[in-house]
């Protein structure tokens, strides 16, 4: 048409109208990958969920599963790439999934908690996830947001830096996920289903695993043990994520030194250990620097758990096994393996909570000039939030329930027992039918003070709501996560969706809001997605509410989220174009 001097018609320009939009349509639903030069590219990605039979300590169960594999595939993606994962629902349960510590910016719908950023997806519908991974680089992971179906639904999430950017610590030779999971012989939705109904608590895992596998330790399991199988002199950097439903772990690995470089996608000053600690819902990524020649040995890399809280717990040990290659040969015989000394890690005790609290605090920022702590200075918003286990009084008729003395299992925040709606709370915000769904007045802190870490008060129940914190835009808050001991203290890691906080102190015993605030970490504190309240003690955290949408916020313990230590914080859009969040893609599903 260029240098025509023809003045096309009414119906042609109605015709090339229709044209541009329709390919404009098609750029949209089906964006094609970003050239060179661009922030990042557009990565596909297909997830068929259905059901899979796997054989694990001698019990076959038929299990949710994506793409038929145990644990599920591993999402690659390097810091500015747009993932748009596409969630087909073939089995008979309702599904969601949720993308764990991405940001999410203004893409809310994309966040996956059931009830609270969606509906689920429902049996033979399906889900497109369209976000765009913004200034993050490391592991994260996905899992199932909906009942107990991350049980056996979850994958690694593997962000590396952008195109021309470099690791700020040693290129390592390999990189390998180590992936902590649990193993139930019986199916765990049934398991929470029983244990709801009854008011008890449920029955524990019966293994954990390392990449899926239980290992050599467990009754009819040796052949299902993890190998690491590594040079003499290089270096490996291992991506560990703990996608137990129940259970912090201790993980070492015999004989070497493990140098933690980053956490939660986000890096951190280099330190060296023997042992980590990992809650549920948190990733730490190791350096693991191999021995300068052949050592003629095998290591064992174990994980158990620390247990504080006074439920029964699974007191058993997952372990991998480190083997070096040989000089000089691509493989060697098993019996040959068999016959090298084998080391074994020395754990810390079960409840070894100074353990737990001298890790925590050696984690710290970068806070370089290329990657900055951006803690915020001065706060607009104070909370003060108890954390911990409660009771609801029996609701079986004629029949004692199994919890304390006759009462059901709750939990609570601010002793509100969240209540999950019916219907999505993102929805209902956005199109502003809140009304008969949430109320916007959850407590800013106890509304009956009590000695928290003191002698138990006589009264342990909660009360039961949803209940959300409204925030303007660019709110910064500080929030004070006080543990309870109201059925015996317990350490919480406790999981915020949409943002990463900073954790600017902690301590034991009750906060003391005179003295605890001097001590504060205002320069390198660790930025996160997930920490844990000590048990008996508290958490400082603050972060900048920069993200508008609906973000849950809960205790990475399956079982007390499913008691209801849970809540939401609505953050309200701001005044820019930028500042608001998207509306809902048309396949949002329905409830």
């Amino acid at each position: 048409m260029g240098a025509s001097s023809l003045v096309p018609s009414h119906a042609l320009i109605g015709a090339w109208f229709l044209f541009a939009s329709l390919i404009a349509l098609c750029l949209g639903l089906f964006p094609q990958p970003a050239l060179a030069g661009d922030e990042g590219i557009t990565r596909h990605y297909t997830f068929d969920i259905k059901m899979q039979n796997v054989t694990r300590l001698c019990h076959t169960r038929s299990i949710v599963t994506v793409n038929g594999k145990f644990p599920g595939p591993r999402i690659v993606a390097r810091e500015g790439d747009r993932l748009l994962i596409k969630v087909i629902n073939h089995v008979p349960h309702n599904v969601s999934i949720h993308w764990h510590g991405i940001r999410q910016l203004r893409s809310g719908w994309a966040d996956g908690p059931a009830y609270v950023t969606q509906c689920p997806i429902q049996t033979g519908q399906s889900y497109v996830y369209n976000f765009t991974i913004t200034g993050q680089r490391g592991t994260l992971f996905w899992h199932a947001h909906i009942s107990w179906l991350r049980a056996t639904l979850y994958g690694p999430i593997i962000i590396l830096p952008k195109r021309n950017a470099s690791y700020p610590f040693t290129k390592p030779y390999k990189e390998v996920p180590i992936v902590f999971g649990e193993w139930f012989n019986t199916d765990p939705e049934a398991i929470i289903a029983q244990a709801l109904q009854t008011g008890g608590g449920p029955n524990v895992s019966d293994a954990y695993t390392i990449n899926g596998l239980p290992g050599p330790l467990y009754n009819c399991s040796a052949k299902d043990t993890f190998k690491l199988k590594v040079k003499p002199g290089k270096t490996y950097l291992l991506r560990v994520i703990n996608a137990a439903l129940n259970d912090d772990l201790f993980f070492s690995i015999a004989n070497h030194t493990l140098t933690v470089v980053d956490v939660d996608a986000i890096y951190v000053k280099p330190f060296d250990m023997d042992t980590i600690l990992i809650t549920p819902g948190q990733t730490t990524n190791l350096l693991l620097k191999t021995k300068p020649s052949y050592p003629k040995a095998t290591f064992l890399m174990t994980a158990r758990p620390y247990a504080t809280g006074l439920g029964t717990f699974d007191n058993s040990t997952v372990a991998g096994i480190l083997e070096y290659e040989r000089p000089g040969s691509f493989h060697h015989s098993a019996g040959s393996v068999k016959q090298l000394p084998l080391f074994k890690p020395t754990l810390p005790a079960l409840n070894d909570t100074s353990f737990a609290m001298k890790f925590s605090n050696k984690l710290r920022s970068l806070a370089s000039a290329r990657f900055p702590a951006n803690v915020p200075k001065k706060v607009d918003r104070q909370f003060f939030f108890t954390v911990g286990l409660g009771t609801n009084p029996c609701d079986r008729k004629n029949k004692t329930c199994q919890g304390p003395n006759g009462t059901m299992f709750a939990a609570s925040i601010n002793n509100v027992s969240f209540t999950m709606p019916t219907t999505a709370l993102l929805q209902s915000h956005f199109f502003g039918q809140s009304n008969g769904v949430y109320s916007p007045y959850f407590p800013s802190s106890p509304l009956i003070p009590f000695n928290y870490t003191g002698n138990p008060p006589n009264n342990t129940m909660v009360s039961n709501g949803t209940k959300l914190v409204v925030l303007p835009f660019n709110t910064s808050v500080e929030l004070i996560m006080q543990d309870t001991s109201i059925l015996g203290a317990e350490s919480h890691p406790l999981h915020l969706h949409g943002f990463n906080f900073f954790v600017v102190g902690q301590g034991f015993g009750n906060f003391d809001p005179n003295k605890d605030p001097k001590k504060f970490n205002l320069i390198d504190p660790v930025e996160r997605n997930t920490a844990g309240v000590p048990s008996g003690g508290w958490l400082a955290i603050r972060f900048l509410a920069d993200n508008p949408g609906v973000w849950f916020m809960h205790c990475h313990l399956e079982v007390h989220t499913s008691w209801g230590l849970k809540m939401a914080w609505l953050v309200l859009d701001g005044k820019l174009p930028n500042q608001k969040l998207l509306p809902p893609p048309t396949d949002l599903p329905k409830c």
